[in-house]
């Protein structure tokens, strides 16, 4: 598969000399791992504050690519999906995956030998395992009260 994410002309382990807050909008988006975890509804405990992933994913999640269909124009399907960015990172990097870039970078820990940057092949994430790819279920088709029994246990 083509990588839908530029990632040509970008300096050599950009992540491990710049901080996140530092970087080019090319290559904040460089670091998505294209797993499509952060597009899975997640159930968040209101005593502890802990997050868990569901295998419920965003209506607009394609499970095959592990991407958002409407990406450009996603907020006016879903408007409450956000807009990671560094000025943002620390309020949302706790329900972030565990294997995330961002969230992993934002922790001070290295990416993973799967991810795409280091790998050169933006299948890698899939191949690793680590990628929602064919195990989704359609928020359409399972009702919120029934997500519980979709939590599934991190890392993936």
């Amino acid at each position: 598969m083509s990588d839908p994410i530029d990632r040509k002309g970008l300096a050599k382990r950009f992540w491990e000399r710049k901080p996140l807050n530092k970087l080019s909008d090319k290559e904040w988006e460089a670091l998505c791992d294209g797993c499509g975890k952060c597009c899975l509804n997640k159930l968040e405990d209101e005593d502890s504050g802990e997050v868990a992933l569901t295998r419920v994913a965003c209506r607009l999640l394609d499970d095959e690519t592990c991407r958002c269909a409407q990406y450009p124009i996603r907020h006016q399907f879903v408007p409450e999906c956000i807009v990671l960015k560094p000025e943002n990172l620390d309020t949302h990097a706790y329900w972030m995956p565990q294997t995330c870039a961002y969230r992993l970078l934002w922790q001070g820990k290295p990416l993973y030998d799967w991810h795409p940057l280091i790998s050169g092949d933006p299948d890698s994430v899939h191949k690793a395992g680590v990628s929602v790819q064919g195990w989704t279920v359609s928020e359409f088709e399972t009702p919120e009260e029934e997500w519980e029994d979709h939590i599934i246990e991190e890392p993936i």
